[in-house]
């Protein structure tokens, strides 16, 4: 770890009327626009090892007192909590485990950390304890066969709710745990296997949680609130058709909860649901993807962040004037930190990330009072230079159906001659409700490093783009979205760089299944494919997958007997004697979500027919890599599996300073 280095940024706020809309980003929509940008400086240094050592900060949360700051890392090559001073300084490493653990949560008294862990990335997650004086840990649940997570403290610290799922079960239900009895109370019970209980968050008073009831479909949702001496729970948001709403957070008061909702304008909007009357007043209206925080402790104000086609910005409303402020942070994705709260308990500091395309993920605090934002984290090991990597260009290009603007990052390295010669990735993100945003991406930098143009599209399903947009492929997956995956590389070879004969496809787990359609229903036009923890086949990915999972292919794509003709047209396993392209594939041994065994299919499929394919399975590892020394193996396989096969364009890539 680097020493310390204090950084403040004086933050001028900017001001915002409920009335105004965000503004809407510039984007290329000519690729002749694209540019390689000239850079006399640029090194040839961003390895795969160096990029993979960068450290990665994830969940956090404050000490009661406000003076120091839990968060995961891999610091050790593995994802453990480490406490930091809240001002920022040297790290401790708090726990000490093969294990990967996430989701901590300071109790209120300051005595315990909780959290969750797995084993060997099988997301059968148990609950623990670990004091942050003695390091003494202890596993409170001890349950292998059952999921326990998203550890929640009462505001007296005698409680812990939380989410479980047994391993056999599609549903997540809601228990307590009495930390002084060491008994189980039952939240909810007996919830249709279609859908699942989320988010305990509990009110001020410890008297009531409320929770998020999502449909396995991803297209519906309602908001609850339980008491919890009696278990009984009231639906607050009584509603027709299919619509999200989402609880964020419980006022000070008890009256009210901050929620987030595409009720509105089928935008994801803020707004704060009265509990007695359950009517909502609308904080935002905007055609963005606005996500609900937190209130202040002394209710005042609330937090909430806008994703505005892939950068995400953080805003505090003042409930007494109406006027919200939005912190002018750098572009990049800026998101609000802590378990229960981004805010400190006295209300004077908020926690929160800062993520660029040249930042990796840092923890930073805010002075409410002064307007200055410190730095806590330090990812950026030494060697690595943020003027050595490139940031994207955001594009926005037509789908062939001529129904949607489809938006995605370009990548483009430095001193690349216009000649046609270079080749390019098509990287497709996971999901399929997700999106690429504007964040650091260690392979990303590699590659553009090394002179592979990069284009990142949010396809149709992705979320940040309404409800229309997300909905798009429902019942048609690996149908309309793979055309506009197929559309992103049209558009990345009319930017004049980009040899036709040299486009890759690679995706992570959907992106992994959206590489394996694009190899076979358009053979023609890859040169190579990298498939990451893909699922192929879905007959044999809706026997084996985790039920949860199961009920959500089902709802997306109907029931394997009766949708049996369109099922098998958008499984890729049926199709493998199309695919032209060398591919590589890599798995996790104890995946739940897409198990090796999907890869394994294309791998014998392959080798029957004697194609070209190389394949490597992590044992130790589930859906994606946690462990360091599996991420720079893997990641190393396919930097030299693209070298081998895609090579870079010779070229001159280097400017000598005048």
């Amino acid at each position: 770890m680097r020493p310390f280095i204090h950084f403040a940024i004086v933050v001028i706020m900017s001001t915002l009327t409920i009335a105004q809309s965000l503004p809407t980003p510039q984007a290329v929509t000519d690729p002749k626009q694209i540019a390689s940008k000239p850079n006399a400086q640029v090194e040839k240094n961003l390895s795969i090892e160096k990029l993979y050592m960068t450290r990665q900060v994830g969940a956090s949360d404050w000490s009661p007192d406000g003076k120091q700051i839990v968060f995961v890392s891999n610091i050790s090559g593995r994802n453990n909590l480490w406490v930091v001073p809240a001002e920022g300084g040297w790290p401790l490493q708090l726990t000490v485990s093969d294990q990967r653990q996430t989701s901590p949560a300071w109790s209120p008294d300051g005595k315990w950390i909780a959290y969750q862990s797995d084993y060997d990335g099988d997301e059968q997650w148990d609950l623990f304890i670990v004091s942050p004086k003695t390091g003494q840990v202890v596993n409170l649940t001890n349950t292998r066969e059952i999921a326990e997570m998203s550890p929640t403290w009462s505001p007296d610290g005698r409680y812990l709710a939380y989410m479980v799922k047994p391993k056999t079960s599609s549903v997540f239900e809601l228990d307590i745990f009495d930390m002084v009895m060491r008994k189980v109370q039952h939240l909810t019970t007996d919830t249709p296997k279609d859908k699942m209980n989320v988010h305990p968050i509990w009110s001020k008073d410890g008297k009531w949680i409320a929770y998020t009831q999502r449909q396995a479909k991803g297209t519906d949702s309602n908001v609850f609130v339980a008491e919890v001496a009696t278990a009984k729970a009231s639906l607050l948001t009584e509603h027709s058709g299919e619509l999200l709403y989402t609880a964020n957070d419980f006022s000070p008061d008890e009256k009210k909860l901050l929620i987030t909702s595409n009720t509105e304008n089928g935008y994801e909007n803020v707004g704060l649901l009265d509990i007695a009357s359950k009517k909502i007043t609308w904080l935002t209206r905007d055609k963005w993807e606005i996500d609900g925080g937190e209130f202040s402790p002394d209710g005042k104000r609330l937090t909430w962040t806008a994703n505005v086609d892939g950068n995400a910005d953080i805003f505090v409303h003042d409930l007494a004037t109406g006027k919200t402020t939005s912190l002018p942070l750098p572009k990049g994705v800026n998101e609000l930190g802590g378990k229960s709260s981004a805010f400190t308990k006295d209300g004077a500091w908020l926690l929160y990330y800062h993520n660029g395309p040249t930042a990796p993920n840092d923890l930073w605090a805010h002075s409410m009072a002064t307007g200055k934002s410190q730095q806590v984290t330090h990812s950026l090991v030494a060697g690595m230079r943020g003027e050595d990597m490139v940031e994207p260009f955001l594009a926005h290009y037509p789908s062939k159906d001529g129904k949607w603007t489809i938006s995605a990052f370009v990548y483009v390295p430095y001193n690349l001659p216009r000649n046609g010669q270079h080749p390019a990735i098509v990287l497709v993100h996971g999901g399929p409700t997700a999106q690429t945003v504007n964040s650091f991406n260690r392979f990303v930098q590699h590659v553009a490093n090394e002179g592979y143009i990069v284009i990142a599209p949010n396809y149709r399903g992705s979320t940040g783009y309404g409800k229309e947009f997300q909905h798009a492929n429902l019942f048609d997956m690996g149908g309309g979205d793979l055309q506009d995956v197929l559309s992103a590389a049209d558009w990345i070879k009319q930017t004049g760089y980009v040899d036709p004969k040299k486009v890759v496809i690679m995706g992570g787990s959907y992106g992994g299944y959206m590489s394996m359609m694009a190899v076979t229903k358009a053979p023609d036009m890859w040169a190579a494919g990298v498939p990451i923890v893909p699922f192929v086949n879905y007959f044999t990915e809706i026997e084996n997958e985790d039920p949860v999972l199961r009920e959500m292919d089902i709802a997306t794509m109907g029931d394997p007997e009766k949708n049996k003709d369109l099922l098998r047209d958008r499984s890729p396993i049926f199709f493998v004697d199309q695919i032209k392209a060398p591919l590589l594939l890599l798995a996790g041994g104890n995946d739940p979500r897409c198990p090796k065994s999907e890869a394994q299919q294309v791998v014998d499929a392959i080798k029957k027919r004697g194609g070209v394919v190389d394949y490597k399975v992590y044992e130790n590892e589930g859906h994606g890599f946690s462990r360091v020394d599996n991420q720079i193996d893997a990641y190393k396989r396919v930097a030299d599996f693209l070298k081998a096969h895609v090579p870079p364009a010779e070229c001159s890539c280097e400017i000598k300073p005048l």
